[in-house]
């Protein structure tokens, strides 16, 4: 009888969390095919991509990280009927978007020089640098489209933002394909076109989703009092946001340092990370939605005080992330050694990336719930342990094991992906052990 009761919030769920996979799950995707496609050019171009990528991982942390504060406010706000206070988070929270926008744009732009002093192959530095100018540009449009996605998030809405990043990622890939093979009249481009295709496609997801929502009549409330700013609503985005900026920063460094170290091992081990990286981030971004999901409806129960309740949906979510991320835990063991061939055809990357997969599939489970588990704390408001547990996890013991396994005991990148798993599985646990204390007071 107890179980049925997790097994009817299922549905509750589903209905939140599958737009938002596949709106996370369109935009890797189309790192796919940006992947797939570059890969046809060869392993350098490849290698670029991933290179190029690590300095905008890291502000994508930064920046989506300190936007995913905007959701709880607002849903909390939201179970209790205050208007008022859902509009004045979403303006104030669109308003810190767009500066922290424009912030990490500029700061990308000027530090993406650094790739040359980072041990990398030239020709692949040569090639990421014009790749991170453009995506760089791209960061001001997808802050302010996150702005508008946290709101109607909070709001339980999360169609409208999958409508818009479904539609934007299909613009992506056809603008990829004139840039960078030079179909159609258009300059071959190659690494710098699939950058190109990033940069329109952000711009016309945000467009998209503004138009959306602003003729919704169930949403012109919300953009009828322009400017409802509130100096004490900034101050509880930015408690929230910037430690839950660290949180997504220390996992992402993490894994961007994996770039970096798979990257001095040679351009091969790059190319074979780069490929199960991808892959995982698939996988990742189904946990992303069922942590989103938490986010959303423990907030609720944080705003309307029920308790008992909030522990029924956090099981209901627990118990989903262990029957999906077994799926894909199997799915990479089946498949380890057909998967990389997708993106590739040099048998050595091949080689490498299935090996890797294996390390990936036995993490699905730690990485799921440790995704869901910060969710389930960021709606009851708890970011700063997180953060404390995202630290020690990723870089007191990950970022150790992986350097020493990669440089020190001959197993190169697969070394480095132990070190991986290591740091999801700490943390999964401590978040775990978090969880329980709370629920206990």
């Amino acid at each position: 009888m107890v179980f049925s009761n997790y097994l009817k919030e299922f549905p509750k769920n589903l209905k939140i969390a599958v737009p938002i996979m596949l709106g996370q799950v369109a935009h890797l995707l189309v790192a796919f095919a940006d992947n797939v496609m570059v890969g046809k050019l060869g392993d350098a171009q490849l290698a670029a991509v991933s290179l190029g990528n690590t300095l905008i991982f890291i502000a994508l942390s930064i920046g989506i990280g300190f936007s995913f504060s905007i959701t709880p406010l607002v849903a909390e706000a939201d179970a209790k009927g205050d208007t008022n206070k859902v509009i004045s988070v979403f303006h104030s929270g669109f308003l810190m978007c767009f500066i922290m926008g424009l912030l990490l744009m500029v700061v990308t732009i000027f530090a993406a020089p650094i790739l040359y002093f980072l041990d990398q192959p030239k020709e692949v530095v040569d090639l990421a640098i014009p790749y991170t100018y453009w995506v760089a540009f791209s960061l001001l449009p997808l802050m302010m489209f996150q702005a508008l996605k946290q709101f109607v998030d909070g709001l339980s809405k999360t169609t409208y933002s999958m409508i818009a990043s479904l539609l934007a990622n299909v613009i992506n890939i056809i603008v990829n394909y004139l840039f960078i093979y030079g179909e159609f009249g258009f300059p071959r481009l190659e690494v710098e076109g699939a950058a190109i295709g990033t940069f329109v496609s952000r711009v016309i997801m945000f467009l998209i989703l503004f138009i959306l929502l602003f003729y919704k009549t169930q949403f012109k409330v919300y953009f009828k009092r322009l400017k409802s700013y509130s100096s004490g609503v900034i101050k509880k985005i930015f408690q929230l946001g910037l430690p839950t900026s660290l949180q997504m920063l220390f996992e992402v460094s993490l894994f961007t340092i994996a770039i970096f170290l798979s990257g001095t091992i040679g351009v091969k081990s790059q190319a074979a990370n780069q490929i199960a990286l991808n892959l995982s981030a698939l996988t990742f971004m189904v946990g992303v939605g069922l942590g989103v999901t938490a986010t959303i409806r423990i907030g609720n129960q944080k705003g309307i005080g029920n308790i008992t309740y909030l522990k029924t949906v956090a099981t209901s979510l627990f118990l989903m992330t262990l029957l999906v991320e077994l799926v894909f835990a199997f799915t990479f063991l089946i498949f380890h050694e057909h998967l990389p061939g997708l993106y590739i055809s040099d048998l050595d990357v091949i080689k490498l990336a299935s090996e890797i997969l294996i390390i990936a599939a036995l993490f699905q489970i730690s990485d799921g719930f440790q995704v869901v588990l910060l969710g389930i704390l960021r709606g009851l408001q708890d970011v700063w342990i997180p953060t404390i547990i995202c630290f020690i996890s990723y870089w007191l013991i990950g970022f150790p094991i992986m350097y020493v396994l990669g440089n020190y005991y001959s197993l190169g990148v697969k070394g480095i992906w132990i070190g991986l798993l290591s740091a999801l599985t700490v943390s999964a646990i401590l978040m775990f052990y978090r969880y329980r204390e709370l629920v206990k007071k």
